[in-house]
């Protein structure tokens, strides 16, 4: 007996579904960029795989970000793999982007770390090319405005978070506000945990410095905020990971909320990392993956 058209229809549409739920982390494949792409012309970003439409619009109003960009992916591949080199799950996986398997593709506590650390990397990348001074649309970041200490005065070039946050939220989430794309509370996991990443890296930020002086006596310091490597900060993210809540989608007032599965009474935390489904078994093999 043959199925009916309109059936095999609403599957096809249903498996497209399935396999677009990781939209969110698709530009990932931005690591595999050949270096022949000049990236100087808008057309360019018609090339660049793993791209939502709104980040295409991004890119071709945003050009002079691109290459920023694809050395964020590929710092978050590195990253990943450093962090979870000791681990039975070794973020071998994301190097399959932009097909991932299900570790990345269901709302797993692996693709929540992934997703904190994608959103900490770009604009881990972009602050730091403000400083560098390869981007034209921003310089060094604001001077602080409460006092740097005694023997120490603000200078030289601060990391400027305030513009890599930004154009980096602007990037990372604009997938998971497309409308049509995988469930409301994948896209609030993901939004959720590509906070945290920021959060992580917003603490990151600290008071870095320069001795002057006679014979170096370091009689004075330049000081300036500065974040912390990259490394360090899928550090945080790691440790947040080991202790990530699994949460459900369910109504608390109006709305529907994510809250922990185990202790609904309260709502999620900002700092912590969720999840909405187990991780598949690392150690047996998954034919259907």
């Amino acid at each position: 007996m043959r199925a009916r058209p309109q059936v095999c229809q609403a599957l096809l549409f249903a498996l497209a579904l399935q396999t677009n739920v990781c939209y969110g982390i698709k530009w990932l494949a931005l690591s595999k960029t050949p270096a022949a792409l000049a990236l100087n012309q808008t057309q360019h970003c018609k090339q660049l795989e793993g791209l939502v439409s709104a980040q295409v619009q991004l890119c071709r109003s945003n050009l002079e970000l691109m290459h920023t960009i694809v050395h964020a992916a590929r710092e978050v591949m590195k990253a990943c793999r450093r962090a979870f080199a000791d681990m039975r799950w070794n973020c071998s996986s994301i190097e399959l982007a932009p097909n991932y398997l299900l570790d990345l593709e269901r709302g797993t506590r692996e693709s929540a770390f992934v997703y904190a650390l994608s959103a900490a990397a770009i604009s881990h990348a972009i602050a730091r090319a403000c400083t560098s001074g390869d981007l034209p649309g921003c310089s060094c970041g604001p001077v602080p405005g409460e006092p740097p200490g005694p023997g120490n005065r603000w200078g030289g070039c601060a990391d400027n978070l305030s513009y890599g946050l930004l154009m980096g939220a602007k990037f990372s989430d604009a997938p998971m506000k497309v409308k049509k794309t995988g469930s409301q509370a994948n896209k609030l996991m993901r939004l959720h945990n590509s906070e945290v990443g920021r959060q992580a890296l917003r603490a990151s930020l600290e008071m870095k410095c320069k001795c002057h002086g006679v014979s170096g006596s370091c009689s004075i310091r330049t000081c300036w905020k500065g974040l912390q490597e990259l490394r360090d900060v899928a550090a945080d993210l790691k440790t947040r990971y080991l202790s990530a809540t699994k949460v459900v989608h369910r109504p608390m007032g109006t709305r529907k909320h994510l809250v922990p599965k185990d202790l609904d009474i309260r709502p999620v935390k900002d700092s912590e990392l969720v999840y909405l489904q187990s991780s598949p078994d690392f150690c047996m093999k998954n034919e259907k993956s």
